[in-house]
């Protein structure tokens, strides 16, 4: 059902987005346009990195995952740098980070708790990424946050560009550690580990170009979202940081999020908890490192300097999740709890 919809989407609303760009239609609707077609597209995208990783192999294929993984945001990053919205790109991070930990979180320990009064997980990864986790947001963020109290703008910049650098070295560290070095070493105590062969659902080539035209239709559509973003901010009475931590934020992860919580569902909370707690390390680790290198290349830099309610709401959410997490099974008052956060931290963006 869900696939119909989103080839349903595809098929309105690429050629509405593409129309609505060209002749200057309303920005509030094209917005919304804009968006679900992002969504759709992103799902596609998904399923497409899906297929390719099963054709090669575990190594190969955990790669293609780990590097599609939020390649929707990315690329909606890169052109909101570009036009110059420095502060929705920082909070559409900070946006990813709480969304994926509360939200997704919470929405797939409730809703799987809601069917199994008590699922478990893999607690070796859960521990191992919740370590990652504390480095990732609470020590890469907090650390440039408190030194560039004391130092000037260039400073700052060259403070954020080492501390890029070296997420980035240990991001792919930790990708060859899971996926070289330690591979299965864990996964018998994993909670739904699979023993038979997944079977792809495209063949390699119609997969690689529906990953190209659906990458190609994301980038000239996100180019088109970030153009109304100032237009939607004053009709709706939003603050670039609402925008970047709620609408960027669940417009670029949808389609992941969505996958995480029909995982929980069928009790695959190894999947849920890996779709939420890796693709918000990737975040952390990844993305954010290689979005202030590539905005070097643009007219306004970005260091990496949250504002003191981002970093307070990330920091918060990773305790929460380690705390809640850490013990390798959960259920869904776990789940109601991580959903209370979020909705919290969201009243308290929407009225910043």
């Amino acid at each position: 059902m869900f696939n119909k919809l989103f080839f349903l989407a595809i098929i309105i609303g690429v050629p509405l987005s593409v129309a609505g760009n060209l002749l200057h239609w309303p920005e509030a609707i094209m917005f919304i346009v804009y968006c679900l077609t992002i969504v759709a597209l992103a799902a596609y995208m998904g399923r497409a990195t899906e297929s390719l990783a099963i054709h090669s192999g575990p190594r190969i294929g955990g790669l293609l995952n780990a590097t599609f993984g939020n390649a929707v945001e990315l690329i909606i990053s890169i052109f909101a740098l570009k036009a110059g919205y420095v502060s929705i790109v920082l909070a559409s991070l900070t946006g990813s980070v709480l969304g994926n930990l509360l939200l997704v979180g919470g929405l797939s320990f409730f809703i799987g708790g809601l069917r199994f009064k008590r699922q478990k997980f893999n607690v070796h990864d859960a521990r191992h990424n919740s370590a990652l986790l504390m480095f990732g947001v609470v020590v890469a963020f907090v650390f440039p946050e408190i030194f560039a109290m004391d130092l000037n703008e260039g400073e700052a910049l060259t403070l954020s560009i080492w501390v890029s650098c070296i997420l980035i070295g240990l991001y792919l560290a930790a990708l060859f550690f899971k996926l070289v070095t330690h591979r299965g070493v864990y996964s018998s105590e994993g909670g739904d580990e699979e023993a038979h062969e997944e079977e792809a659902e495209w063949t390699g080539k119609k997969a690689l170009i529906i990953l190209a035209l659906a990458t190609a239709a994301v980038a000239y559509v996100s180019e088109a979202l970030v153009h109304t973003f100032e237009t939607v901010g004053e009709q709706f009475g939003w603050s670039e940081v609402f925008i970047g931590v709620i609408i960027v934020a669940i417009v670029g992860n949808a389609a992941e999020h969505a996958s995480a919580i029909i995982m929980a569902y069928k009790d695959k909370m190894d999947i849920a908890v890996e779709i939420a707690v890796g693709s918000t390390l990737q975040i952390a680790m990844f993305v954010a490192p290689v979005l202030v290198l590539l905005s070097l290349i643009f007219p306004t830099p970005m260091a990496l300097v949250f504002t003191v309610p981002e970093l307070v709401a990330m920091v918060l959410a990773v305790l929460l999740t380690n705390t809640i997490a850490n013990d390798g099974d959960t259920n869904w008052f776990e789940g109601a709890t991580l959903l209370a956060a979020y909705f919290i931290m969201g009243v308290g963006f929407y009225l910043l």
